[in-house]
């Protein structure tokens, strides 16, 4: 995987001694205070905060997420590095981390390969105490268009054929049994966006000693060309709020694919516009 996003926990114990770094924890406070990297910080909402692509939804996300991050010690003088308690089970929320500090403009970032638990099991010191982070000035500049699309690009691309339309949810929101990982009926319908693919966020990783970490390169390529993607292909990528999406965003670019973008406000603001089109019950062959 490219060394430039993803970092080994015995790589970012090194890191730490030598480079300005602030490590962030997107686990909830309750894994938190249990136990967590040293001098990590706990910033919950990157998992949580729920957003919208409207100009208004993304004005408010941009500023209210400034605010976190620059509480967080972030001055763009930093390397940030996000993590989760294992790349399988928190929903890529480390990976959101990481797409949201890139949208906003954010100048290195990387994401712990494997999360809390490979940083565990590599033997590698937890604490308990929390930690009290210097506020920053955070350097806002956000550049939408290189790494997001709002609700009109989406609809745009669902009569374009050269652009690939990711649907990367679990197997039961993809069917339409389920509207969400919340809940069968946290949104109002369950469906897809017309003429998505499907490729379940899981199958671009793998298990390892120490929890589940993403394919190699030629591994995810071969994922890739089985829904039509490859390293040249557009590729727009949805879930339910971006964070299996970032997940994927991740695996896709780090294998090479180039043109690979979110569909943040996904599912979630999809389906509760009535205007939109969808895919209803289980998908045709």
């Amino acid at each position: 995987m490219n060394s430039h996003v993803l970092i080994e926990p015995v790589q970012l114990q090194q890191a730490m001694t030598t480079e300005p770094i602030i490590v962030i924890d997107t686990r909830d406070p309750t894994a938190y205070a249990l136990g967590h990297i040293p001098g990590a910080v706990n910033l919950r909402e990157i998992f949580t905060y729920l957003a919208t692509s409207d100009h208004e939804g993304l004005d408010v996300m941009q500023h209210k997420f400034a605010e976190a991050f620059g509480a967080a010690g972030l001055s763009g003088k930093e390397t940030a590095v996000v993590y989760e308690d294992a790349m399988n089970t928190g929903f890529g929320q480390s990976c959101r981390g990481y797409f949201i500090l890139k949208y906003l403009g954010y100048p290195e970032v990387k994401v712990l390969h494997g999360g809390y638990q490979a940083w565990t099991g590599a033997g590698l010191p937890v604490t308990t105490e929390p930690a009290i982070p210097t506020p920053a000035e955070f350097p806002l500049a956000s550049d939408p268009a290189a790494v997001m699309v709002d609700k009109a690009q989406m609809l745009a691309a669902v009569n374009d054929p050269t652009i690939v339309k990711l649907d990367v949810r679990d197997v039961d929101e993809w069917i339409g049994t389920s509207s969400s990982p919340y809940g069968p009926d946290f949104c109002p319908r369950k469906g897809r966006i017309p003429g998505a693919k499907w490729l379940e966020w899981y199958r671009l990783m793998k298990p390892s000693a120490d929890g589940s970490v993403f394919k190699a390169r030629d591994e995810l390529l071969a994922e890739c060309q089985t829904v039509g993607i490859q390293p040249h292909s557009k590729v727009y990528i949805y879930c339910f709020k971006g964070a299996r999406a970032s997940n994927t965003f991740l695996a896709l670019k780090n294998a090479g694919v180039r043109d690979v973008k979110i569909y943040f406000g996904s599912w979630n603001e999809w389906s509760r516009d009535p205007a939109l089109p969808i895919e209803e019950g289980f998908p045709a062959v």
